[in-house]
């Protein structure tokens, strides 16, 4: 098979084989041809009906039509330029006038380049130095924030390399915990530069926040003085035009974003209250630079993908986001499983455990052995979801009433055994 000796070649060059472990998966991953629209293809002639969709980024589907002629027409006028460009403001526009906190933007390249120097300057802003993430969230690969991080990880910190003393102004509290919250700024609160949260903890399965609870971090935060910080790098531009804060009402002061926001190109974003941004150089002297900050290929693919999503394209994502997760909730109620499906909008995942998953705690009593044998059953069928439960499962415009109900067929094929 061709995708087992692109495999055995790979790990000859390739740590692992791979370019990111969560692409690693038993016996071997299969290695994509080409994709279009729902559906992706391997080296080996197998389609897929795709929900893991680069994990987020494509809430269009593979190869929109209108992405790849403006993208090859930019590529015509250049890849890298080093100076400003005309769509850097006219994308910067669409953000700010979509985007509750946003009042200006810096482009970046990755959702990692953006947490990180929406971090740094949270805290040139506050003057002080400890920040606080959330058991299982995920903020990207950097070393203040690699600490128990998702995707399975446990470790404090979660990567050999980071030093300890690297970690020990990151603060670690359960996510939906309230009294935590509190318990904490009673102590610490002077000390505190930010609390940063995904709204929906999209890298440990999907854990959505409970009632009140990102109304009760804004206001807490506002009393004491710390910056609050939403990660939309997943739910940016996916749950609504204006994202997690605007989907559930609550404006942080900083909003970080990625994925979506390039069209299937790489890009990141620190975006929100102009106070804050203006102390961001050249204007200020909070530093963050980049060769492709504001690459004309990536504003170019996020520009025409953000004039895609309208009301109606987040109408339809909703009912079929709505129509797949009661599908499967009612196969798991056929079979008489006590597994949970969770998710929101666009966004799914079955947790291989009888317990409500509130935060970490709950997503990691999920039994991985199972969650394997379902994802290689799906793989058997043509359905392609991340290969680890402690992902989130995504639905793009493209996907047909033909692939759900196809895959509502696998999902209950597989769940059998």
């Amino acid at each position: 098979m061709k995708s087992e000796d692109l495999f055995n070649e790979a790990k000859k060059y390739l740590p692992g084989g791979v370019d990111s472990p969560v692409r690693a998966f038993k016996p071997y991953p299969f290695f994509a041809e080409c994709a279009s629209g729902s559906h992706l293809k391997d080296v080996d002639g197998k389609d897929y009906i795709d929900y893991c969709l680069a994990y987020g980024p494509l809430v269009l589907g593979h190869s929109h039509p209108d992405i790849v002629k403006k993208v090859k027409e930019q590529l015509e006028l250049g890849t890298a330029y080093g100076v400003p460009t005309q769509n850097e403001i006219e994308l910067a526009k669409l953000v700010t006038g979509r985007v509750p906190c946003a009042d200006m933007v810096r482009f970046v390249n990755s959702g990692t380049e953006a947490t990180m120097s929406a971090i740094r300057l949270a805290r040139a802003v506050t003057g002080r130095k400890k920040i606080v993430k959330f058991e299982g969230s995920y903020h990207g690969a950097h070393d203040y924030v690699l600490v128990k991080s998702g995707s399975g990880a446990m470790g404090l910190p979660d990567s050999p390399g980071v030093p300890e003393e690297t970690t020990k102004n990151t603060i670690l509290i359960p996510f939906n915990d309230i009294e935590a919250v509190e318990d904490l700024i009673r102590e610490e609160g002077e000390e505190i530069a930010t609390i940063i949260v995904e709204p929906v903890m999209g890298n440990v399965g999907c854990i959505p926040p409970r009632e009140g609870y990102l109304e009760f971090l804004r206001q807490i935060t506002s009393e004491n003085g710390i910056i609050l910080i939403f990660d939309e790098v997943i739910t940016g531009f996916r749950l609504a035009e204006g994202g997690a804060q605007e989907y559930y009402g609550v404006t942080p002061d900083l909003v970080t974003f990625g994925k979506i926001l390039g069209g299937g190109f790489p890009i990141g974003a620190i975006s929100g209250k102009r106070e804050y941004m203006e102390k961001v150089a050249p204007q200020g002297d909070v530093y963050q630079a980049g060769t492709f900050n504001g690459n004309p290929i990536s504003i170019t693919a996020g520009l025409i993908t953000l004039k895609l999503l309208d009301r109606n394209f987040y109408t339809q994502l909703e009912k079929k986001g709505q129509y797949l997760r009661k599908g499967i909730g009612d196969i798991l109620e056929e079979q008489d499983l006590d597994y949970k499906v969770a998710g929101l909008s666009s966004m799914f995942q079955i947790y291989f455990t009888g317990k409500d998953v509130y935060d970490y705690q709950d997503a990691k009593t999920a039994d991985t052995e199972k969650f394997d044998k379902y994802f290689h059953k799906l793989l058997e069928k043509g359905v392609f979801i991340p290969p680890s439960q402690f992902e989130c499962c995504f639905i793009s415009l493209k996907h047909s009433e033909d692939d759900l109900e196809h895959t509502l067929e696998a999902v209950g094929e597989a769940l059998k055994g």
